[in-house]
Order: C-alpha cells, then structure tokens, then sequence
C-alpha cells in the first residue's frame, strides 16, 4: 500500500457541518448512570448526521435511536432504532461514530444511544436535539434552487431520464463551470451525456481537458442501482453553483466527468441490463454494445487519471460502502497500489471520522465476488493504468440499520452515502494528485516495457484489514489457473484482414461493429503491412491486449497470432529494415533505417546511431536508447515511450488517424520538433525531458 497522510484541506460545509445542539432542557447533561453512554454529540452534513459518543466499558454494541421532534424538541412520532454500531465498522474503535442517515433532509430530531453488553441493554444517553440539513441549494437563488425529481418527491420517485435531461440542461445552461457533451446512444437511442465541470470553465477540448487529470464518476451502469446516479446529479448542482472554497479550489485543478447514466435503456425499464439483456459491465473490454463503446472512447479521449463506479449491492450483512480496487494481475502495481490506499488509507479513515461503514467488497458475509474480469470497468480502468475503485452501496438496510423498511429512507440513506463517497474521492484526487499522477506514469512506463507474465484471468489478493476491521469476509483469493498465465509474452500480435476489418454478429440485433473499430476505440497502435495488422505489446495498454487478442483469452475477440521478436542480442553495422521487425534485449551497433511499408517495433534496445523512417507503417519503441537523432516522417503507427534519444528528434508529417502519436516519457538531449502530424502527438499526461527547445506541435510536450 502506499504512503497515508492526513488531508491537507479543510472539510467543506456540503459535507460536515458544525455540531447543532438545541438549547433545550433535553440537551443538559445529567449526572451519568453506570454504563450510560457519556458526551453524544451530532455533526449535521448533506443527507446524514454524525453522532460521537465517549466508549462504554464492555461494549459490544450500541442502539442509535432518533425520534422526530418539532421546533421546541417535544416528540411528533414514536422512537425508533435505527442504527446498531458494532466493532467491525471502522479503523478506530476509541472513537465510535455512526453516520445516521435515511430521515428526510431539513427535519429536526431528538438522539439518544445505548450500549449494549451482549443482549443486555444499559442506560441511554442524555438526548441531543438537531435539525437536519435542508437539501443543497438556497430555493431563492438561480441554479441552486433547481432540484432533482428524486429529491422533490422526498425519495418516493427515481429522476425519470426527461427529468435527467431537462435538470442537466439547466445545469449546463445556468453554470459556466459546466459543459454537457453527448459520448453516444444507448440501443434504444437514449442520449448519454456526460457533465465536463471545471472552474472557472471547463477547458474546451477533450485534449485540454486531458491535461487537467481529470476524474471521472460512472453513476449507473445497472438500470435497477439508481441510488449513485441520484447522488451524482445533486453533486453536479453542487459543483455547478457552490461558493465554497473547497469546492473552487477542487475544480480550479482538475476536471470533473460525470456520466450519470451509461445505461439509459436500462434505467428506464429498471433493469439490471441494457435493452439488449447485456450487464454492460461485463462488456467494458469487448464493447459490444454502443453505451460501454462510448464510455470507452471517452476514457481514450479525455484520459481520467482516476475514477469510480457506482453500483448497488445485495448483501444486507455487508457494510454501507463495500469498495473494490482493479484486481486484474495485469495491472501495473503503481495503479493497484494507489487504488488501495484510495480506498484503504482514505476511505476508511475518513468513513470512521464521518460514521460510514467502508470496507473491501465482500465485507461481513460476503460470497464470491469482486473477481478478475477485465470486461468489469474498474478492471478494465486499471489495465488503462487509471487509479479507480468500484462502489457498491449495500442495497438494504439490513441488522445495522432497522428502519429501512421505510423505503425513502432506504433509498435516501444510499443516495447520501454516496455523495459522501463521491465528494471524499474529490477530496483525495486533490491531496494526492501528484501521487496519483507518479503512480500512472509509472504504470505507462511498466506496461510499455512488455516485461513479466501475462495472466488471462487472476485476481491480486485483498488481505483482510487488520482486526476488527472490516469483518471477516475479504474478496476471494481468485488466483490465475496455470493454463491461464503466459509466461513468454510475445511482442506483438498478427491479425487477417478478416479478422481485422470483417464483419462481427456479436452486437445488437446480430450487427458488431468490426475488430477494427474496437482497438481504435481503445487507442491502440496498429501497424499495417503487405501481410497483415500488428498490435505490438510495448505499449501503454499491455496488459489489455493479449486478453482480448490471444488464443488463451478467456473472452477475446479474435484469435491473433503471436509475434515472437526477430532480432535479439548484438548486431553489428547498418540495418535496413524491411516488413515486420522486432527487436527485444538487442543492442545494434549503426544506423536504422526503416523503409517504406516496413515497421520497426523494439524494447529493450540499445541503437548506436540515428533511426530515420520515412513512409514507414510503424516506428513503436519503448524502454531503449537511440544512441543518435529520431526522424520520423509520413509513417502511419507511432510511439515512442520511455526512451533516452540521444540528439534531436524529428515528427514530421506523419498520419496516425484517431489513434495519435505518442512520445510519452522520453529524455531527449537535443530539440524536438514536431509538424504537420494528423492528428498531433500527445505525451498522456507524461512529460519528456527534452534538453533543446520544443517547437510546434510538440511544444507542450
């Protein structure tokens, strides 16, 4: 895991209120009884309340009762438990906190809460008087008055997808912060829209938003788990009009991405899959279906460097928020690490501070779940070398939570839980920016290196957090069976131009769209030659690719032919490359040229002398030395990762269609230059040492 450090920003209002006690004669404190739980306190916040009480010796549990009250603390209803606090919550067992949560928000109650030793029940507390916080946004100004369809129905509606479009359109219309794009449609031609929210304006193009690090929240890939999509569109109001510091300070460095609804068809017909029966997050790495091909492409265009992913969980043991980083072992560990102290060193420790029940999914009770599926998004996001975790908002109220047969407050208590997760993801994106941003360049540079096995399906082991937090039940081990690990990684793969470019049958109604257009939506570099297409490995999506391209993958596309390299150890004088050469742990003693058509794809290459390719079909290095100057002109597949080019280096002219040109991670010890390119070279957000000036296309690179 990696480093834990405290957050260096303030707390805004939106999440944590100052503590609101009633000066009522229920709040003085009386002389306390044996075993009576001493010093209840209440921090209001958006949706829940926080109550804090001193330990009680021999405790295994507390009661938290609420009890409605009117305006002078006399009681409007009856009392009732609704919340048991046990140990496994949270990390820091001498500070018991319990998020209650469920109550409609601007209505004011009376707390009290017993320990329990066993069954045997002691004294309550002293009783605490509060008002709640009203929903976000003052009703008298424009754009914060604006309200959901869920909220304005206290709970008792889901926000139809009208009702979506015309509360983001206002949104949009109303904030400058705020920029609504169309990613595509679902099957049945529902648009699905994604909110860009920046401040003081989101920056115009997806390659400025890029360079933002943005993050990015899917809200409701399963039509029937509405609960985080409700809380994604009051956080966009949030974002959209709030004052605060905290939050002008998030959006003035990054970019917010919000879709609210991937799975429009689904939601509609509360279901859990697309119109099609596809569960879209099985689909993620295939995109067969229109909705997860969009989100896709927006994930190659906008580049996120890290994310979450809403969804709803049946377990009604688990905790209230079960998360789960990428698992897939073919996930760099710098991704896999930040993912985990994410979730492990700021969700917990913040959920224990707030009185949310975080903890790995699975958590008390938990089955078989969270596996290494590279279909499911935040496998899928990690091998994009993206830090994300999925959420699951536990779907009942269940043994900790007694008052949710009431189901408003069910589903309020999932929708404020997840705003809360939400706003805190925000939060560490902010305090750990460079650190998330070290840990992608990192995974890029791993990746690119095309170094270590390849696992077809296999989990990295969650170890269980230390005692007694969070229960007994981590996510399965999931370990790669030996017939699914590829311990000699090819250097590229060959597909036909049948398998390449022909027709699929594996979409909607029987139409797919063809091999070609999937890896182009992932950003993948293809090299055409006379004899076929090549997807070389030493790219930043290493891991991706054999999954969906190898004979042993569990569910691929095609069966590509694997590309072993042509050229190891040492070569002495000049080389001309012609057709398809590959070189790995090589060291050539001259210069390269690479001819017209022919491709040059080298890892772990040492080249004494300059490299020159002119209307080549690929030049694709990474982790090597070009002991000399790099010009590369008119060639169609081109990138360049993690290489120490020892004097200028030349882009010029060259056509590289949607897939651009990548120099990501170089030192180069003489200029670069780049012209003419369609489309213009990007560095991912990684950028090159480059000892000379940097001109053109290339100048911000």
């Amino acid at each position: 895991m990696r480093h834990q450090r405290p957050l260096a920003i303030a707390v805004a209002t939106l999440l944590t209120l100052t503590l609101t006690t009633a000066p009522t004669p229920a709040n003085a404190q009386s002389a306390a009884a044996p075993n009576q739980v001493t010093n209840l306190t209440i921090r209001q916040a958006d949706g829940y309340a926080t109550l804090a009480w001193q330990p009680v010796d021999g405790a295994t549990d507390y009661q938290i009762e609420r009890t409605a009250v009117d305006a002078t603390g006399t009681p409007t209803g009856a009392p009732t438990i609704v919340g048991i606090w046990r140990p496994n919550r949270q990390i820091n067992q001498q500070a018991p906190t319990f998020a209650d949560a469920g109550f409609n928000p601007g209505d004011t109650f009376q707390w009290r809460v017993r320990a329990r030793a066993g069954t045997t029940e002691q004294p309550y507390s002293d009783p605490v008087v509060a008002t709640t916080t009203a929903p976000w946004g003052n009703p008298d100004t424009p754009g914060e008055q604006l309200r959901t369809q869920w909220e304005t129905a206290h709970a008792a509606q889901y926000t139809s997808d009208t009702d979506e479009y015309a509360y983001t359109a206002a949104i949009d219309a109303l904030s400058d912060r705020v920029r609504v794009v169309e990613l595509g449609r679902t099957v049945q031609n529902r648009p699905i829209n994604m909110l860009v929210i920046g401040y003081p304006t989101p920056a115009t193009t997806p390659e400025a938003v890029a360079a933002t690090a943005p993050v990015a929240i899917n809200c409701n890939v399963h039509g029937n788990e509405p609960g985080d999509r409700e809380a994604c569109l009051i956080m966009a109001r949030q974002l959209a009009f709030s004052t605060d510091p905290r939050i002008t300070d998030l959006l003035s460095h990054t970019t917010v991405l919000i879709v609210p609804t991937i799975n429009g068809d689904g939601r509609a017909n509360n279901t859990r899959g697309n119109s099609t029966g596809q569960d879209l997050n099985r689909d993620y790495s295939l995109i067969r279906q229109p909705e997860t091909a969009a989100y896709i492409k927006m994930v190659r265009d906008y580049r996120p460097v890290a994310g979450y992913d809403g969804h709803e969980f049946g377990n009604s043991r688990a905790g209230d928020l079960p998360m789960l980083p990428p698992r897939h072992q073919n996930v760099a560990q710098p991704i896999f690490d930040q993912s985990q102290d994410m979730i492990e060193g700021h969700m917990y420790t913040k959920g224990a501070e707030a009185g949310w029940w975080a903890c790995p999914y699975g958590c008390e009770g938990g089955g078989n779940v969270g596996l290494s599926e590279e279909t499911i998004l935040r496998n899928t996001l990690g091998l994009k070398n993206v830090a994300n975790s999925l959420l699951e908002l536990r779907s009942s109220g269940g043994q900790t939570r007694p008052d949710e047969g009431n189901t408003a407050n069910n589903r309020r208590r999932k929708t404020y839980s997840a705003l809360w997760t939400f706003h805190q993801f925000l939060d560490y994106h902010r305090a750990d920016r460079n650190d998330i941003l070290t840990s992608r360049a990192e995974s890029i540079e791993i990746q690119a290196a095309n170094t270590g096995r390849l696992v077809f399906r296999g989990s990295r082991p969650i170890p269980a957090h230390p005692a007694p937090h969070p229960g007994d039940s981590p996510p399965p081990l999931d370990a790669p069976r030996a017939d699914l690990i590829l311990d000699n990684a090819p250097c590229a793969y060959k597909l036909t131009d049948e398998q390449y470019n022909g027709a699929r049958t594996d979409g909607p109604g029987g139409v797919g769209t063809t091999v070609a257009q999937r890896i182009a939506a992932h950003g993948w570099q293809v090299i055409k030659t006379n004899d076929g297409y090549y997807v070389p490995l030493n790219q930043p999506e290493r891991g991706l690719i054999p999954l969906l391209l190898d004979t042993q993958g569990v569910e691929k596309l095609t069966d590509g032919e694997r590309v072993y390299p042509t050229l190891t150890g040492r070569r002495n004088g000049p080389l001309t490359v012609t057709g398809f050469t590959c070189a790995a742990d090589a060291t050539i003693n001259g210069p390269v040229t690479v001819q017209p058509g022919a491709a040059l794809v080298a890892t772990a290459t040492t080249i004494s002398g300059p490299v020159s390719a002119n209307r080549a079909a690929g030049v694709v290095l990474a982790d090597s030395t070009v002991n000399g100057p790099l010009q590369i002109t008119t060639t169609n597949a081109i990138s360049i990762i993690d290489v120490t080019i020892a004097g200028p280096a030349s882009l010029t002219g060259n056509t590289t269609g949607t897939t651009a040109a990548l120099l990501a991670g170089n030192t180069i010890r003489g200029p670069l230059n780049c012209t003419a390119n369609s489309t213009a070279p990007t560095n991912l957000g990684v950028a090159n040492t480059v000892h000379g000036p940097r001109t053109n296309q290339c100048a911000a690179l």
